[in-house]
C-alpha cells in the first residue's frame, strides 16, 4: 500500500511539475513576442519621418472633376424627375380605382 500511494504522490509531483514548467514557457513567450511586438512599432514610428507629399491638382483634374461633379449633379435632377413622373402615374392609377 505504501509503495503505490508514494507512486501517487511521485506522478502527482511529476504533473504538477510539467504543468509549471508550461506555464513557464508559456509566459516567457508571451514576454517575448510583446516586446518584439512593442519594438517593432516604436522603430516604425522613429524612422518613419517621411511627410507625405499632398496632391496638388493640375489644370486637366480640376476640369475633370468639373465635369464629372456636372454629370452626377445632371443625373440626380434625371432621377428626381422620373420619381415625380411615377408618383404621378401611382396618383392616377389610385383614382381610377
Amino acid at each position: 500500500m505504501r509503495t503505490r500511494r508514494s507512486k501517487q504522490k511521485r506522478n502527482i509531483k511529476r504533473s504538477n511539475m510539467s504543468n509549471s514548467n508550461i506555464s513557464i514557457i508559456a509566459i516567457a513567450c508571451i514576454v517575448l513576442f510583446s516586446v518584439m511586438l512593442i519594438g517593432s512599432v516604436i522603430s516604425d514610428h522613429t524612422t518613419n519621418n517621411d511627410i507625405p507629399q499632398q496632391w496638388i491638382p493640375t489644370d486637366e483634374d480640376i476640369a475633370y472633376q468639373d465635369s464629372m461633379w456636372v454629370i452626377v449633379n445632371q443625373t440626380s435632377l434625371e432621377v428626381d424627375t422620373i420619381k415625380e413622373s411615377i408618383d404621378h402615374i401611382i396618383d392616377r392609377l389610385d383614382e381610377l380605382q
